[in-house]
Formats: structure tokens, C-alpha cells, sequence
């Protein structure tokens, strides 16, 4: 389990991470999401002992970071996949890992095994793709067999399968009743991976619950209609909010099924009755739009030159 209490960072007069508390529970996959300079790499690093806090605390099954004899069988960390050194091979690169924290020598081949390595062990990891060097980043963060694992990004650089396999693994890991703590920007990917998610902005928590919470509390829900006689359809739900899109409206404020008897008692036609449901990522960017740090100016088609 991963405990921050009222954990706090400044950098001279920047404040990075502002009073967080955080309980990360073993048993579920937690996603970690923000914007860019939101807190989390900081946060993530004084979960890690990389970064001291200014003021609170973050504990890793009741210990600080620093306190941890073997760190790497407690705790396993993928914050840079490419902070390696180039002239090791992927295997020497974990011995050293298995070496310096009193792990067996045999778990280097099994990690290896586990990432889909094997074949390329003894090639320097210099030469590896950025897909490659991720899974080799994931298997320095398994190499001790841990209880907690942390990533950062794991699914950077990697190809459709290896994604895929990222997503089980994190399952599994969860299943097994692991704390599993990732971060990504990739929404699509975190909707189909995370049990509960965490939401920081500018260094504070948004929301803290089960995705399908979050979901129920920041996604919006429409129904989308079509019909030969919108103009009837119209009439007949008075205390909808309706959008046109395309040929068909789009209806918020009641469900399919109100929708549907309200239209049959008007003795309108429907061709299509759709509820729609927006994504993670449309909900994510709802919550935390007054926490984005930059902003790109938006264009219309006739701004963008030719």
C-alpha cells in the first residue's frame, strides 16, 4: 500500500504538490491522471525517495522509501525507461539490479522470459527500440518480485500487442493482490486498465474513487434519435435539452427508455433510439480544464493556413 499524508513539494516559489492525501490499496489497478504540470512525477518521485517532500509524508506499506533495506523487493519503479546505460546488455542490466538488492540470480532469466526478452538478453541495451527499452524498464521494475509497483508511462513506445500485454500484466499483478499505481495520458488505454483512478491539477487531488464512479459523476450521457419527423420529436419531449448532429438530435435529460415511450405516445417514428455515453478521456478533460497549465490556441478550418 502506497499512504501520502498531506504531502507537499515547492520549488522556490512553485508549488508542485500541494497537501496531497492518498491511500493507494492493494488488490486494484489505480490510475494516475493530470495535465501536464499537475504533480504527478513529482509526486511519483517522493514515493520513490528520489524527491524530498517540503512538508508531509508518503509511505510504501508503512515505511518511507528510504527506509527499505532492499528496496527493489518491496517496491518496483518504472519512472524513465530510457535511463539506462547503453553499453550494458539487458541481462548484465539486471544483474546488477538483482545484485545490489539481494535478489537471486535466477529471477534475472524469468523477468526476462516475462517481458518477452529473452532472445535479445545479451544485445546492449543502446541498441534496443523505445518499445524494447520500456520492456526492459518493466522488467527492472519486476525484477524483486515486488508487493507495490509504480509506473510511469508504461505503455510509451510500445506496439499494439505489447500494449495489450501491459494491460494484462497490470491485471494480473492486481489480481494477485499487488498495489498496482500507473500513470499515462493515454486515456483510452487507462479506461480499459484502471479499477479506481486519482485526479490531480495543479498539485491537488480532483477525485479520488472506482472508475465507475468517476464516470457516473463527470461523463455526460445523451441519447441519440433519429426520426422522418424531428420537428415532432421536438415537441414531444418538452423537458429534454436538443442538439442537432446530422440527421438526428441528440437528447439530454432523459434516458432511452422515457425517451422512447415519450416519442411512441406522440405516435412518432424512430428509426434509431442510441444512449451515448462520453469517454474518459471527454470526462477527464471536463474535471480538470481549470487545472490545464498551457493552452493552445484553437482555430477554426478557415484559420489554418493552406
Amino acid at each position: 500500500m502506497i499512504e501520502a499524508n498531506s504531502l507537499t513539494k515547492h520549488y522556490d516559489d512553485a508549488v508542485a504538490v500541494d497537501g496531497i492525501d492518498l491511500v493507494v490499496r492493494p488488490g486494484y489497478v489505480t490510475g494516475f491522471l493530470g495535465p501536464n504540470g499537475a504533480g504527478k512525477s513529482t509526486t511519483m518521485r517522493m514515493i520513490l525517495g528520489l524527491d524530498r517532500p517540503t512538508s508531509g509524508t508518503v509511505t510504501v506499506n508503512g515505511r518511507s522509501y528510504t527506509e527499505l533495506a532492499a528496496p527493489l523487493r518491496e517496491v518496483g519503479a518504472l519512472l524513465e525507461a530510457n535511463a539506462l546505460h547503453p553499453g550494458r546488455t539487458a541481462r548484465h542490466h539486471l544483474r546488477q539490479l538483482a545484485t545490489s538488492n539481494r535478489i537471486p540470480a535466477s529471477r534475472v532469466d524469468e523477468v526476462l522470459d516475462l517481458v518477452g526478452l529473452s532472445d535479445v538478453a545479451d544485445r546492449r541495451a543502446g541498441t534496443f527500440s523505445l518499445g524494447m527499452g520500456q520492456r526492459l524498464g518493466i522488467a527492472g521494475a519486476l525484477i524483486g518480485d515486488p508487493a507495490v509497483v509504480v509506473l510511469d508511462e508504461p505503455v510509451n513506445g510500445l506496439d499494439p500487442e505489447g500494449i495489450r500485454w501491459v494491460r494484462s500484466l497490470a491485471r494480473r499483478l492486481a489480481d494477485e493482490g499487488r498495489t498496482v499505481f500507473i500513470s499515462s495520458h493515454l486515456m483510452s488505454e487507462m479506461a480499459l486498465m484502471a479499477d479506481h483512478l486519482v485526479v490531480v491539477g495543479r498539485g491537488r487531488i480532483l477525485a479520488d474513487c472506482s472508475m465507475e464512479q468517476f464516470m457516473q459523476d463527470h461523463a455526460t450521457s445523451t441519447v441519440r434519435v433519429r426520426t422522418p419527423d424531428p420537428a415532432a420529436a421536438a415537441h414531444a419531449l418538452p423537458r429534454a435539452e436538443l442538439a442537432r448532429e446530422g440527421d438526428a438530435l441528440v437528447v439530454r435529460g432523459m434516458g432511452a427508455a422515457e425517451i422512447g415511450d415519450a416519442l411512441f405516445g406522440a405516435g412518432v417514428r424512430v428509426h434509431e433510439l442510441a444512449p451515448q455515453r462520453s469517454s474518459l478521456e471527454d470526462a477527464f478533460m471536463t474535471l480538470t480544464a481549470d487545472a490545464v497549465q498551457f493552452h493552445a490556441a484553437s482555430h477554426t478550418p478557415e484559420d489554418v493556413p493552406a
